[in-house]
């Protein structure tokens, strides 16, 4: 694969991604803030397409840095230059005329794109739901309708942040919508009126048979396209409720079948990941008469003990409690139990609609790669916004294009055949050696830590703080190309045959 020039996140820390930007204000050509959000996203590809093929920047004097809430703290000029000539020159694809490419469907529904929404405060109010419709998300699945009564702690988030402050895991002690069935449904009508082609999945929770058959049947009534059932939220766990329910497949059967009596539409079951398993709930959905299943949803978690108060976060009048775990963390997570689902023979013809720490388009792409048909968003639209769509919809539309799919379900599950749950069945005679790059390396001598204290002290430095490596002690475990911060170090592709043990 030909190298693919990339501009890092770490090259625009320091931007805060504002609203209303300033520097879109100050510049006269362009919206600089676009820009530097499509960095931040890892959308540079398309979004270069967008500048002309006559450099812009070239005699400006970046009044956008100027006119920045951190005057020259960011390159503007600079990353938008390498977008220019960098960037735009390295992709040859043309942008597509249209997002058609992302069309898709969640049980024979239409979707316009496979973005929507997932339950949670994101998607709570009709004014919500309007601006995201607006923005470009193809619909939501609307924070979860009960019965009964809701009554939320203050605060009730924690967030576990990265060295630049954005948030990497979130943590929730959030309940379901605390508006009656009835608000709700107004909602659900509202939006069926306003935005008759965009996707609502109403998601339910119910105390026994009748509750779910009930609520099923009011939200179909009332303009749902779907349902979506709630067996999985960690923060309802009296018995018989959220994630207790979706740990017992007997119970998951049950109150599909009960849900299903109320309804026709499509069911999805909504599943949590703190189990060994997730095929044996989704084949009691199936049973119980649902079309898809929805996974994950958040973790089980604890974070952020205070040193001084001894309470974890958040502290809610000097106590805590277990609570839902989400963001980019949990990707891995979410996709080793995307790909348990799609592998599934049993489960083949159900829909499954992934989620769990989608940021970017390539997060999309991961989960559409092993099997989601669909994918939902919360917490990075609680950190960055609506906005967001923009850039997962251009990514992605952009890449389909490129790699010549003519829409997002050619490329459902293509990752699945390269996933073995038997990790022996790994090739292992073999040695792929890493490959320095001299002139991206800066000597900061990383490479050599890290091996020494964490590999099989393979590589020096020499004379000029360059790496050099000794192959003979090499396994080829690539810890150095993971850890060296300036990309300095790739896979060189060179291979050596192991010599057998005897």
């Amino acid at each position: 694969m030909a190298f693919e020039p990339t501009i890092k996140r770490s090259e625009m820390l320091s931007c805060s991604l504002c609203y209303n930007a300033p520097c879109d204000f100050a510049c006269p050509y362009l919206s600089p803030s676009d820009l530097l959000r499509s960095i931040w996203f890892g959308n540079q590809a398309a979004a270069s397409k967008s500048l002309p093929d006559t450099e812009v920047c070239a005699d400006c004097s970046a009044p956008c840095e100027d006119g920045c809430i951190k005057p020259h703290d960011i390159p503007i000029k600079a990353l938008v230059t390498r977008l220019q000539n960098e960037i735009k020159c390295a992709y040859p694809d043309p942008l597509p005329n249209n997002y058609d490419n992302l069309k898709t469907d969640i049980c024979g529904i239409e979707l316009e794109n496979p973005f929507l929404l997932s339950s949670s405060v994101v998607a709570s109010t009709y004014d919500m739901c309007a601006r995201a419709f607006e923005a470009g998300w193809a619909g939501a699945s609307f924070k979860t309708i009960c019965n009964f009564d809701i009554h939320e702690a203050s605060p009730r988030f924690s967030a576990i942040t990265g060295p630049d402050g954005t948030i990497i895991g979130f943590k929730n002690i959030e309940q379901l919508s605390d508006h009656s069935v009835e608000e709700n449904m107004e909602i659900f009508r509202q939006l069926k009126k306003n935005y008759p082609k965009k996707f609502i999945l109403a998601s339910i929770m119910g105390r026994d048979d009748s509750e779910w058959e009930h609520l099923a049947g009011v939200c179909q009534e009332n303009g749902a396209d779907a349902i979506e059932l709630n067996f999985s939220c960690p923060n309802m766990m009296d018995e018989g409720l959220g994630s207790d329910i979706g740990q017992i497949p007997e119970l998951v059967e049950r109150f599909t079948k009960a849900a299903r009596k109320g309804a026709s539409i499509p069911i999805l079951a909504k599943l949590t990941p703190n189990v060994a398993n997730m095929s044996p709930a989704a084949e009691a959905a199936l049973r119980g008469g649902a079309d898809g299943i929805s996974a994950i949803n958040t973790i089980k978690s604890i974070t952020d003990v205070n040193r001084h108060t001894f309470v974890s976060a958040p502290a809610v009048h000097g106590k805590s409690a277990v609570g839902g775990y989400s963001g980019n963390a949990v990707k891995p997570i979410a996709l080793r139990f995307i790909a348990e689902l799609a592998k599934n023979e049993k489960l083949s013809r159900m829909h499954i609609s992934g989620m769990g720490g989608i940021e970017c388009w390539n997060d999309a792409l991961d989960f559409i790669l092993l099997g989601a048909g669909s994918l939902q968003v919360t917490t990075a639209v609680m950190q960055y916004g609506y906005r967001i769509i923009e850039d997962l919809k251009q990514g992605l539309s952009y890449y389909l294009s490129s790699k010549g799919f003519k829409n997002v379900s050619e490329a459902v599950g293509l990752a699945l055949d390269s996933i073995d749950s038997n990790t022996n069945e790994i090739e292992r005679d073999t040695i792929i050696y890493p490959k320095f790059l001299s002139s991206n390396c800066s000597g900061c001598g990383r490479c050599v830590i890290s091996c020494a204290d964490g590999g099989h002290q393979a590589i020096q430095l020499n004379k000029h703080r360059k790496p050099t490596l000794n192959p003979k002690k090499c396994v080829g475990c690539h810890l150095c190309l993971l850890v060296c911060p300036e990309d300095a170090i790739v896979s060189s592709r060179t291979r050596l045959q192991k010599t057998p043990l005897k």
